[in-house]
């Protein structure tokens, strides 16, 4: 009698024991793979900052080997600045019918001897206003489109919002 009762409940769970029994032996297979350690410095991950200024020359530079550019000063303005986003835990807390709390703070690792790095979950670049490119060879259509073009596809601004100008003759 108690044979016959197994065997019921085998025939009805088989399929559930069987893909347990699958889990487990997947899970005691070793994969072959060792796990790396991996050196971090102790500097965190993040630490790119934008610089105008650093930005301006570089274009500067760029723009200055155009055929027919020669002197060239460059200046961006910006609508917004590079940002990062942080990690931050919320807390909401309800007291009562109207009273609600809310606490947030920033997520940080723990990497030992004292030293903290933030997680950043997200990196805005800057936004662009406009440019002024003041340069020797604005007299020329060709060179002035050149311009335009290359400052456009360096900084996503539209050809309505940079302005070529001629250097002054000295």
């Amino acid at each position: 009698m108690r044979f016959i009762q197994l065997s019921k409940l085998w025939k009805k769970y088989r399929y559930v024991v069987l893909i347990i029994v699958a889990g487990v032996v997947l899970m005691l297979i070793p994969t072959g793979k060792k796990k790396a350690t991996v050196q971090r410095d102790p500097v965190p991950a993040v630490e790119e900052t934008f610089s105008l200024e650093e930005t301006e020359q570089k274009m500067e530079n760029i723009l200055g080997q155009i055929e027919g550019v020669g002197k060239i000063h460059v200046m961006l303005t910006l609508s917004s600045g590079s940002q990062l986003q942080l990690a931050s835990d919320l807390d909401l807390t309800k007291d009562g019918a109207a009273d609600q709390r809310r606490r947030q703070e920033t997520v940080t690792l723990n990497r030992g001897s004292g030293y903290q790095e933030v997680i950043v979950t997200r990196q805005f670049y800057p936004v662009y206003r406009g440019a002024v490119v003041v340069c020797q060879g604005a007299d020329k259509s060709s060179v002035r489109l050149a311009v335009i073009e290359a400052v456009s596809a360096l900084t996503g601004l539209s050809a309505d919002k940079i302005s070529v100008v001629k250097w002054k003759q000295s």
